[in-house]
């Protein structure tokens, strides 16, 4: 019925990408598509592990169109086990362009 849809509940989980390349070298990326650094991809890593403890599941994520954050959502997915959900890459979600 309608009324048990208004009683559920959502929660939104919000999650930076790891360090990317320029981050490590004090640059400001924007919309520049750098890729993620071998300490973003533990930081990834540690995300979707602590994710997973904490017992979160997902049936849907966004991302913007940069590989560093697209990047860190496939690798959290693959922490929790749910590589399977559709994402949606949508470029209002990228880093603010600096021009």
């Amino acid at each position: 019925s309608s009324s048990s849809a208004l009683q559920m509940s959502y929660e939104v989980v919000l999650v930076r990408h790891g360090e990317s390349t320029w981050n490590n070298e004090n640059k400001f990326t924007g919309w520049y598509d750098c890729p993620l650094s071998e300490k973003g991809i533990e930081e990834a890593k540690a995300g979707g592990e602590l994710l997973h403890e904490a017992g979160y599941t997902f049936d849907l994520a966004y991302t913007s169109t940069l590989k560093r954050a697209i990047k860190t959502l496939w690798i959290i997915l693959e922490e929790l086990d749910c590589m399977y959900i559709p994402i949606i890459n949508k470029w209002r979600l990228n880093e603010r362009h600096y021009g």
